[in-house]
Parts: structure tokens; sequence; C-alpha cells
């Protein structure tokens, strides 16, 4: 029994890595946590502390890639009650004098 728990845990499925950013994959787009991020070349500095390479872009400018927001249906259609009748009101006739 132990020997059969230990393989389904070791069968369990690995998570995915994130793909390599090199030169033959210049221009290409994945989706991360919810950003659509594109490889591209990144010039470092000293500034920056970096050299240069291929880096993944995923800054704040580019565009989401999760799924679209559910909708509610029927959004064009008018508040319950869909007829308000007019008030009635009972006038008493005058009395002749």
């Amino acid at each position: 029994m132990r020997a059969l728990f230990l393989i389904l845990f070791l069968a369990s499925p690995a998570a995915a890595q994130v793909p390599v950013c090199n030169a033959p994959r210049e221009g290409m787009t994945a989706c991360f946590d919810g950003r659509l991020c594109r490889c591209r070349f990144e010039i470092g500095g000293q500034l920056t502390g970096r050299p240069d390479a291929h880096r993944w872009d995923c800054g704040a400018l580019r565009p989401d890639c999760r799924p679209a927001p559910a909708t509610l249906p029927n959004l064009d259609a008018p508040p319950w009650p869909q007829h308000i009748p007019p008030p009635q009101l009972w006038i008493e006739p005058r009395k002749p004098r």
C-alpha cells in the first residue's frame, strides 16, 4: 500500500517551466500570471547592473490575457415591474347645496 502511494505521489505532474527567451524566439508572446509577455532584447548597462540579453517584457503597459469576465444576461431589459399603473384616486363628487 505504501509503495502504491509513493508511486502515485511521485507520478504527479510537474509544474510547467517558463519558456526560454532567446534570439530565435524574439517577438514570441506568452501568458504569465494573466499578463501577455513578449520576448525581446533588452540593453543592459551600469545603471541597471544587468548585461545585454533577451528577456521577457511583462511590464505594466502589456495587455492582459485573462479570459473575459462573465456577463449578465438581459442587461437591456427594464427593471421589474415593467409597467407601473397610474395611481387611482377616488374623488367624491360635490354635494348639491
